[in-house]
């Protein structure tokens, strides 16, 4: 298990983001792609290793939480797509063990009685494409060590759960468990991930209040921290301190040390 840190907006460079994941003791940085500074055409594999090397620390990637690889659209889907298969291709070379991604709900039709959501009621054509992009990313990754871990929102609907499970059918796919994220849902997430403990191999950890209050420093919030954290142990997961300020952050880290959570 190895605990790292989000890009923040109070660094604006990666090295900046380095030189703080190591001020606090942290192993990792999560490149978030919804910055401007982690587009494809600013991440250069090779500048990254030299980062990872200089500051003995690794690289994970947060693909655009915009992502939506299924859109009935080809063309946008194509794009989206190709932006994770390039993202592979630079994960492999800068020895990026995580790309963590959102599943899209996609676009939804408001009825009189409900709201009609397109990828549940074309069930049939989401999943082929579904399968599609899973195979595409297997066949990119190959042998490389580098999952694609697919991270829990604002709550898996029926459709979105079929689409995980068809996606961790292959063993470049995984799971990642937004721990916070599952609280404000009202605990929907939560069953579906322990019986798919088994493939559970990254953990967006941070404290949270019901029903919207998520992403703050440990301990200030509702959640069971010690048993997350023995279940990130457990399954040797590579854990992101997902605060949104730098202060947090430092509070978190300060939090596991003073309850011995820190370390193994």
């Amino acid at each position: 298990m190895r605990f790292g840190m989000p890009s923040l907006t109070e660094a604006d460079t990666l090295q900046q983001w380095a030189q703080i994941c190591v001020q606090n003791d942290l192993q990792f940085v999560e490149l978030n792609m919804n910055f401007p500074q982690c587009q494809l055409e600013n991440l250069d594999a090779d500048a990254l290793k030299h980062l990872a090397d200089k500051y003995s620390i690794f690289f994970t990637i947060h693909l655009d939480d915009n992502l939506n690889v299924a859109d009935f659209n080809a063309y946008v889907a194509e794009a989206y797509q190709k932006t994770v298969l390039e993202t592979i291709e630079i994960a492999k070379a800068a020895n990026i063990p995580v790309l963590n991604m959102h599943l899209n709900r996609g676009a939804v039709y408001t009825l009189p009685e409900r709201k009609l959501y397109f990828f549940e009621e074309y069930e049939e054509k989401y999943l082929e494409n579904i399968r599609a992009f899973r195979d595409a990313c297997e066949k990119a990754i190959g042998s490389d060590n580098v999952r694609i871990c697919v991270e829990n929102t604002t709550g898996y609907l029926p459709f979105m759960e079929k689409a995980a499970a068809a996606l961790i059918e292959s063993p470049v796919f995984a799971l990642t468990y937004d721990i916070g994220h599952n609280l404000c849902t009202g605990g929907m997430d939560e069953p579906w991930i322990l019986k798919n403990e088994g493939k559970l191999k990254h953990m967006h950890m941070h404290d949270a209040k019901a029903p919207t209050k998520d992403h703050l420093a440990l301990g200030d919030g509702e959640l069971d921290i010690p048993f997350y954290r023995e279940l990130a142990r457990k399954n040797d997961c590579t854990v992101v301190l997902e605060t949104k300020t730098l202060k947090a952050l430092s509070e978190s880290v300060a939090w596991l040390k003073e309850k011995k959570l820190f370390t193994e």
